[in-house]
């Protein structure tokens, strides 16, 4: 049997409710399902995040691979589709092998679990990184049928007044209804990219020699969307904080994708107002307060 670690129980039971607490019993009968239908061997510990199980495996031709489970829903449903259409477009993303569309499992290229971006010691050559990383993903137009970023944005726009008069201070308050109010300013043209939605540090890892790909960034674990690119920024400002970096990441990441930084500006201040909402629909009734600060920098107010 494959022993779940207890963190991801109980990050499954806590985001997922009854859904994640099923999940969660069993995934051990479906890593069994999966190793032996894909003729895998278990090749290491497993790792995790909020939602999946990875296991590092070795095929039957000797060749890496890990087996990613989670639970399928509007989030990760796009997963295997997106990372097929990266594939084909040589985007930098890792290689899907095997999709079960039943359960969502996926067979993935193994990349090098050692070595992610986060490990590099310069902030800024990091976010050089992302953002060709980001540059080469959003050239790919999305796949029909994937969610869109319009409508993500009408239910913020919908949401934000009632949601923001939950906030204790005017100041925050109104900071959030400016996202808003500048999200409203580009929500018709939503734009059809394919996204990644989660592009931070940690879902980048060096690929490896043994898979053809020594020397590259590969992406993982997307969220995808279709969408302005714009939207795909704040990651790069909110992970590894730095107040004082957070405008010379936005210029840098604008310039190498060529955004329209005014676009750009107005659907990162969306990700504020979607993370804003998130957290006051949990009972929240402040903003984060390194969000608060990109915002403000955005704005222009610091």
């Amino acid at each position: 049997m494959i022993d779940v670690p207890d963190e991801l129980v109980v990050s499954l039971r806590t985001h997922g409710g009854a859904e994640g607490r099923v999940f969660a019993e069993a995934l051990p009968g479906l890593a069994a399902t999966y190793l032996d239908a894909w003729g895998l061997r278990l090749d290491g510990p497993a790792m995790y995040g909020l939602c999946a199980l990875v296991l590092p495996v070795v095929r039957e031709d000797g060749s890496g691979a890990a087996l990613k489970l989670q639970r399928v829903d509007e989030e990760t449903a796009g997963e295997p589709v997106a990372l097929r259409a990266w594939g084909e477009a040589g985007a930098g993303a890792v290689g899907l092998l095997e999709h079960d569309p039943d359960t969502g499992v996926m067979l993935l290229e193994r990349l090098d679990e050692r070595r992610p971006l986060t490990g590099v010691g310069d902030a800024r050559a990091a976010v050089r990184v992302l953002a060709e990383s980001l540059s080469r993903l959003v050239r790919v137009p999305a796949p029909p049928g994937m969610r869109g970023l319009g409508d993500v944005a009408a239910r913020m726009l919908e949401a934000a007044p009632r949601e923001a008069a939950l906030l204790a201070g005017a100041d925050e308050r109104r900071l959030l209804l400016d996202c808003a109010a500048a999200v409203r300013e580009v929500a018709g043209e939503p734009g059809d990219r394919l996204l990644h939605w989660d592009l931070h540090y940690g879902n980048i890892l060096a690929g490896r020699a043994e898979e053809g790909r020594a020397g590259e960034w590969v992406v993982l674990d997307p969220k995808p969307l279709s969408g302005d690119p714009g939207f795909e920024l704040f990651p790069a400002l909110h992970n590894w904080f730095d107040a004082s970096e957070a405008l010379w990441r936005f210029d840098l990441l604008t310039g190498v994708l060529g955004l329209d930084r005014q676009r750009a500006r107005a659907w990162t201040l969306g990700r504020v107002l979607q993370n804003g909402l998130w957290g006051i629909g949990g009972g929240a009734r402040r903003l984060s307060a390194e969000h608060a600060e990109i915002a403000r920098r955005l704005l222009g107010r610091n």
